[in-house]
């Protein structure tokens, strides 16, 4: 009981920390180009890993990766923090952060399609209402409540906000078929992604300069989005009797989020956004069974 009250506080820490990111991500935009903003964050990502894993005495581990596992941390190291952050990265820059954030909540629906493929597993009909209740969730949000698409909408956001969900439950099911520790298998795939984004930077982009709003973004979103956060979460997971007893807690994230775009960011958060958003997540906890055996946000 007294790991269970642990594992609870630990799971609303991170849903707290998860919350904040939206409003992040919009803050560092503002002065970033969305490589010089993923060039700083998963750096920070990648050195906080590193510090764990050298605390933790797990650098050793790196040498014990099976070669078959090599290819999947690559192709995942590509898919997430690498694609990933840059399809959602550029899905924030062009649209409101109330609608990217709810757009991109999408991914365990994706899931749980692609796992019908990937793990051969039967369509059930709660799969198919859950995937129609994700579709209408993205067309109430995308449409703003009307009949037709609103003039002033951003249509490659809508679709790199959606689309951002199909690369990380993409990402998913290659990290699932990993049998590496969970920290070297995320340290290895930001090794991956940093050594993609430099280059690029410098290409394409330039050094980011100073500027002390945007920069602590970026070293928040850094830490926060997948570092410490994922670490806390999985530490939840791992002294909770039940995963299904924490996992719903995850739903609360967005909400809270809207809540803190709306008092720092100054959205007004539309209610086609906020009916959009319970439609989705209705749809994901129908699928009840799949959704217990998803770790990871």
């Amino acid at each position: 009981m007294k790991n269970q009250t642990k594992a609870y506080l630990l799971a609303l820490t991170a849903v707290l920390f998860w919350s904040t990111v939206a409003t992040a991500f919009k803050l560092a935009l503002e002065n970033y180009d969305f490589l010089q903003f993923l060039f700083i964050s998963s750096g920070i990502s990648l050195l906080f890993l590193f510090l764990v894993l050298l605390i933790q005495k797990k650098l050793k581990l790196i040498f014990k990766i099976e070669k078959k596992d090599w290819s999947k941390l690559i192709v995942g190291g590509v898919l997430n923090p690498f694609l990933y952050y840059i399809i959602l990265f550029n899905a924030y820059n062009l649209l409101p952060a109330q609608m990217a954030q709810s757009l991109n909540y999408t991914w365990p629906i994706v899931l749980v399609i692609f796992s019908l493929f990937a793990f051969k597993q039967k369509l059930k009909i709660k799969t198919s209402i859950s995937f129609i209740l994700g579709f209408l969730g993205v067309v109430i949000i995308s449409f703003k409540g009307n009949l037709s698409l609103p003039e002033n909408s951003n249509i490659l956001g809508l679709i790199l906000a959606t689309g951002s969900s199909v690369v990380w439950a993409s990402f998913w099911i290659i990290n699932s078929s990993i049998k590496t520790d969970t920290v070297v298998s995320l340290f290895i795939n930001f090794v991956v992604a940093f050594s993609l984004i430099v280059p690029l930077m410098f290409i394409f982009s330039s050094f980011p300069c100073y500027n002390t709003v945007s920069l602590s973004a970026a070293i928040y979103s850094g830490l926060f989005e997948m570092g410490i956060t994922f670490l806390v979460w999985m530490t939840a997971l791992k002294l909770s009797t039940s995963t299904a007893k924490i996992s719903n807690l995850i739903f609360f994230a967005p909400f809270i989020s809207l809540f803190i775009i709306n008092m720092v960011l100054k959205e007004k958060i539309l209610p086609s956004t906020i009916i959009g958003l319970l439609v989705i997540i209705l749809g994901i906890l129908i699928d009840k069974i799949s959704f217990r055996k998803t770790n990871f946000r």
